[in-house]
């Protein structure tokens, strides 16, 4: 990440707005922050300081943004003691937030049919993406999201047809319905019209019932944990399609300071040691994954 793009990070004391709890130990906050939403994409994150008493921030990726009213969104799951305390913020409370931070997902207008796949926290970039997305009418996105814990929002039965799906594979998250962006559920754990299988097994079945042409146009978008994205990586590679994935890595100052959240990554000069936090998060699928 370029100097120039590090100095778009700014510093903010945003109000929290909304925080809402869901089952999983799952929270949805909105924070009036409006000099980075202003400066916000899809793929970026923010480190938030939890709570004055945890001097340690912590790394959430960006749901959503809107730059005319000057929200941010995030979602999060309860996993430590970071967390925890985040959990605990109340509505009218300031909240000391840093960014936006990482290199976004770029899309590509001669692939007009965008494949997004987020695995659990990585479901909210998705989400951010296929919000940008809907404003260009030339893209016809598809949106698949696994989850093993309940997902937090209720869904309901999704009225776009999509190409590929098996019968009863009908769960949909209703933002994206509402949206207009055909979007279909997976997990193990039986969640009723959901798929019973992994992210990759219904991205195949959709990328299997396209025609040779329909699937030139696909590119895929992909934020979960490793051993997803990997297998994300290697269908990407099995069909020949572009694709780009967002990291989940621990990190300590998240502006590339302290390198510490370095990845291996395959460069036009051979191998090198990069950030994920401003280097990344996102990257080529085939330089991390070779």
């Amino acid at each position: 990440m370029s100097k120039v793009n590090r100095n778009t990070i700014v510093p903010e004391q945003a109000e929290i707005t909304s925080h809402h709890a869901f089952d999983g130990d799952q929270f949805i906050m909105r924070m009036h922050a409006p000099e980075i939403a202003q400066r916000a994409l899809p793929g970026s994150f923010v480190h938030i300081q939890c709570n004055p008493q945890l001097k340690m921030r912590r790394p959430i990726s960006l749901m959503r943004a809107d730059k005319e009213a000057g929200w941010i969104e995030i979602l999060y799951k309860v996993l430590g003691d970071g967390t925890r305390l985040l959990s605990q913020r109340k509505a009218g409370e300031l909240i000391d937030v840093m960014g936006p931070i990482g290199v976004p997902f770029t899309t590509n207008e001669q692939k007009t049919r965008p494949l997004l796949i987020g695995g659990g926290v990585g479901i909210p970039p998705m989400i951010y993406l296929a919000d940008a997305l809907r404003h260009n009418k030339s893209y016809t996105p598809f949106v698949i999201m696994g989850s093993e814990v309940p997902f937090p929002f209720q869904s309901k039965p999704s009225t776009i047809m999509v190409p590929g799906m098996p019968d009863g594979v009908i769960a949909c998250m209703p933002l994206l319905e509402d949206w207009g962006i055909a979007s279909r559920l997976t997990s193990k754990q039986g969640y009723p019209g959901c798929h019973d299988g992994y992210v990759t097994d219904l991205a195949r079945l959709y990328i299997e019932s396209l025609g040779d042409e329909q699937r030139q146009q696909i590119e895929i978008f992909s934020c979960g944990p490793h051993p997803m994205l990997e297998a994300v990586a290697s269908l990407a590679k099995e069909y020949n399609l572009a694709c780009q994935v967002s990291l989940e890595e621990f990190m300590a100052c998240a502006v590339g300071g302290c390198a510490g959240c370095v990845v291996q990554v395959q460069t036009e000069n051979g191998l090198a040691m990069k950030r994920v936090c401003v280097d990344g998060p996102v990257f080529e699928a085939h330089t991390v994954f070779f």
